[in-house]
This record gives C-alpha cells, structure tokens and sequence, in this order.
C-alpha cells in the first residue's frame, strides 16, 4: 500500500478531494499501481506556522 504525505497550507474539503483525486490518478500513471492502492494524508497548516526565508508564510503573502 503507498502511502503519500503532503504537508500545506489549509485548503477546502473540494480542493483536497481535487488533489487527492489528481495525486492518486498522476502516481496510477507513472506506477500502474492500482488507485485503490493509495493512501494519502494531507497535513494542513495555518500560514502562521510556516516560514519561507526567514518570513511568516502570512506575511510574505501580503508582500505580493
């Protein structure tokens, strides 16, 4: 059973099913390991708990 982990931000439940749905198809593809094979786990987190260069992910968003 693959198990896939992806670490982001907070995201809708649509926008989760669409990346789950996208993943799952993509790694199908590239393996032709059965869909029903996969796992994946979504871990969100707010843009206050992550940094990119020294920066709050929230604040660099506001700097465009």
């Amino acid at each position: 059973m693959p198990t896939i982990k992806i670490e982001m931000t907070k995201q809708t439940k649509e926008k989760k099913q669409e990346i789950i749905e996208k993943v799952t198809q993509t790694m199908h593809e590239v393996t032709n390991i059965p869909k029903q094979s996969f796992s994946i786990y979504i871990n969100e987190y707010d843009a206050d708990s992550i940094g990119v260069g020294g920066v709050l992910l929230s604040e660099r968003h506001k700097q465009g």
